[in-house]
């Protein structure tokens, strides 16, 4: 899973990724003169992952990760930059499965706001606005493509086009009226005409309201607010305080990060919700392999069949699949081993068309 963090110049963006990554970031490749985005690699927690080390002691254990790249892109950018530095950064943003969008709600004087003043909701329309501009670039050009197109194509081209043409004027209009893709209600056949596109309001977007240490303990009330303004089937939102985090994820010991973490009225890491709503806002879930060489999670579309679960681990299982031996998480745990699991009647085999349920932990069995 790749997410792109945009927001605001002192929104608190860097100091955000640098916490999911632990510091732990690397440039993006680039050929940009002055464009650096970084890449950083979050490990997904889950005390599931967690149990099942502690059964089975393997010699690796490796979590379900998820990558988070740091993009300069804030309201006036756009217009300002180069053309290339520009294109790179939209291509950069065009390839993730998600944004994440850190908006300020901390007041800070030493950090003063670039427009004096802390409104989250007007920084919030000042980046959508940002977006939609860069898709309505990408629509004017695909328009005049099309009419272009249009002079001389056959009848069966022209009733394609036409097609495309009604969807992207609908969308321009829409977007000109401050309304995002994601918030149109498209069907399959006008999903398969924009599948070729990567349009920006169209992905999926987490909002993450980064709060100050003094608002620590109000961060329920305040998700719950903004949960009822933005909430919507695409949109999930969090409430993250960046410089406690940051401060946490210098810690080495989880035991006095914890303990830290419960001196500041804090329940949960801040950094472990944001990465759930991620998932929740993407629809994935996880299964589990096991056994004393390795312990691991493999992410997965919600809905995805056993065949398909199996070549996320290696294409040959997938092409050479038999079936697969399934047991709950919670059954297996319940058990203590998976030959006591096969005892009680809870492994159970499945087929191909199987749907993969979270927290599922599989053994496949192939032949090629």
């Amino acid at each position: 899973m790749d997410i792109g963090i945009i927001g605001l110049k002192e929104s608190g963006k860097t100091t955000v990724f640098n916490a999911l990554s632990k510091g732990k970031a690397t440039p993006a490749k680039s050929q940009g003169k002055y464009l650096k985005p970084v890449v950083g690699i979050a490990k997904v927690p889950d005390g599931r992952v967690d149990k099942l080390d502690n059964m089975f002691k393997p010699q690796s254990t490796v979590f379900a990760e998820v990558k988070f790249i740091d993009v300069a892109l804030a309201p006036g950018n756009l217009p300002r930059m180069n053309q290339d530095i520009a294109g790179e950064l939209l291509n950069l943003l065009e390839g993730t499965d998600a944004l994440l969008q850190i908006v300020r709600k901390f007041d800070n004087h030493a950090v003063p706001h670039p427009n004096g003043l802390i409104d989250p909701h007007k920084d919030l329309e000042d980046m959508n606005f940002e977006l939609a501009f860069a898709d309505l670039a990408i629509l004017e050009k695909r328009l005049n493509r099309l009419e272009s197109d249009l002079k001389g194509a056959t009848s069966q081209e022209r009733e394609v086009k036409q097609k495309e043409q009604a969807l992207l004027n609908r969308i321009k209009t829409s977007l000109e009226a401050d309304i995002p893709i994601r918030s149109h209600e498209i069907s399959f056949d006008e999903h398969k005409l924009l599948q070729n596109y990567q349009f920006l309001t169209a992905k999926p977007m987490l909002l993450a309201w980064n709060i100050g240490e003094g608002d620590l303990d109000d961060m329920d009330n305040i998700n719950h607010s903004i949960r009822e303004i933005y909430l919507s089937p695409n949109i999930e939102t969090t409430v993250i305080c960046g410089k406690l985090e940051m401060d946490l994820s210098e810690i080495n010991d989880s035991v006095e990060e914890d303990e830290f973490r419960k001196m500041m009225g804090v329940k949960e890491s801040g950094l472990n919700s944001l990465i759930r709503s991620s998932y929740r806002l993407l629809g994935l879930i996880s299964f589990f392999t096991v056994g004393s060489d390795e312990v691991r999670a493999w992410t997965i579309q919600n809905g995805t069949k056993a065949v398909d679960a199996a070549s996320k681990i290696h294409s040959d299982i997938s092409r050479g699949f038999i079936r697969a031996e399934v047991i709950s998480y919670d059954d297996f745990t319940e058990c203590g081993s998976i030959a006591e699991g096969k005892k009680r009647g809870l492994l159970r085999a499945e087929g191909k068309t199987y749907e993969i349920q979270d927290g599922d932990i599989i053994n496949f069995l192939f032949n090629v």
